[in-house]
């Protein structure tokens, strides 16, 4: 088995670790904050700390190792 048939199952891997940490993200936007209005009186733009800060750095990461992986898969077949 080579890399080429690893791949695949990389992406899954990949794919479904994306899922967890975006959905282990907290959110407190609302429908109308999703689609760039704010629902909320209190717009006051917050700073990642902690976990919160290592949740988003690692969905940044898994999101590009998904996209160079998913580039490899098209370029090799």
């Amino acid at each position: 088995m080579n890399l080429i048939d690893i791949l695949p199952y990389i992406q899954i891997v990949l794919s479904i670790l994306l899922v967890i940490v975006i959905l282990l993200q907290k959110s407190d936007e609302s429908l109308g904050g999703a689609f760039g209005g704010s629902d909320s009186v209190d717009t006051v733009k917050t700073t990642r700390r902690g976990s919160e800060k290592t949740l988003f750095n690692t969905a940044i990461i898994v999101a590009v190792l998904f996209t160079i992986v998913s580039i490899i898969v098209v370029i090799t077949k």
